[in-house]
């Protein structure tokens, strides 16, 4: 069984769908998806969205850092609620970071109904040479404004 996510196809122009398998391994002990499970699936769906946009959007997978993320539950996820409907896109981008936000939903749940979780992940932008953060250059900006919703 893969453990990619899958794109799936979303009516909303600016977003981002992908469906993350859940693991046996991602249970807690009530045998609902573990936090830091969670933090790792939405981690892989992110990048799944990154890689798809093109090399220049996969690129900036190599210079980021999470710097803030904020994982609100409203329902628990289990096994069987597998794979997970992720759909994301960029809430705010500004010079030095973007926000990306999370919409997770059960396999089967429909797409216009309450999430199960929701979440939001600022992005910084960092140059590995010299540790520090970096400006998103012109290119970077106008490829990640596509995704904007707003």
């Amino acid at each position: 069984m893969s453990t990619a996510p899958t794109p799936t196809p979303t009516t909303d122009p600016v977003s981002y769908r992908a469906e993350v398998p859940v693991r046996w391994s991602d249970m807690d002990v009530f045998q609902h998806v573990n936090h830091a499970r969670m933090v790792t699936l939405l981690e892989e769906a992110r990048i799944d969205w990154l890689r798809s946009v093109g090399p220049e959007a996969s690129e900036l997978l190599g210079t980021s850092v999470v710097a803030h993320i904020d994982v609100r539950y409203r329902s628990p996820l289990t096994h069987a609620d597998s794979p997970l409907s992720v759909t994301m896109w960029i809430e705010r981008l500004r010079t030095v970071d973007v926000t990306v936000r999370y919409e997770v939903r059960a396999a089967t749940a429909p797409a216009d109904s309450r999430p199960a979780v929701e979440a939001v992940t600022q992005l910084a932008l960092g140059d590995p040479h010299t540790q520090r953060l970096r400006r998103l250059t012109a290119d970077e900006r106008a490829l990640l404004a596509t995704w904007v919703r707003g």
